[in-house]
């Protein structure tokens, strides 16, 4: 039998609305995220950002579908000027909603789960960089396990 998604693992497209919900409700508390998002994070940008992360681990190819992938991503992120503080406490936030929002705890999903966020917060501050030499097209990464795929006994 193959090894779930990860984002069947977690728990669906439910589980990731609640991961969603859960960092930005902590963003717009936060004194270094929070400027980003002048009035609060919109529900149409939670809506979007959730549907990223289902096509990213697993799930239903929605972000590609509806709102046009991994370019359509990349315009919301050039020129910003992330950066590394920003990227830590964003990386830091989503690990905190990770547990506000009950996804599993199992060292094999938290740790893909990290991966991904260090890899595309790292990715997204480069991205961000006025002038920055960008990978202009590519697909919407699909995360996988990696090294320790899911204990089932």
């Amino acid at each position: 039998m193959p090894d779930p998604t990860l984002h069947e693992w977690a728990g669906g497209d439910r589980a990731f609305r609640r991961l969603i919900d859960a960092f930005y409700d902590r963003v717009e508390q936060d004194d270094l995220l929070g400027p980003l998002f002048p009035g609060g994070v919109s529900e149409k940008h939670r809506d979007h950002v959730t549907t990223w992360w289902i096509e990213v681990f697993g799930g239903a190819p929605g972000y590609t579908d509806r709102h046009g992938g991994y370019e359509t991503m990349l315009a919301h992120h050039r020129d910003l000027g992330l950066t590394g503080e920003q990227r830590f406490r964003f990386a830091s936030l989503m690990s905190l909603a990770a547990d506000d929002a009950g996804l599993p705890a199992d060292p094999e999903f938290r740790a893909a789960f990290v991966g991904y966020v260090e890899w595309g917060t790292r990715l997204a501050v480069a991205n961000s960089q006025p002038g920055a030499d960008v990978v202009e097209q590519a697909p919407v990464p699909r995360w996988g396990w990696g090294v320790a795929p899911p204990y089932q006994p």
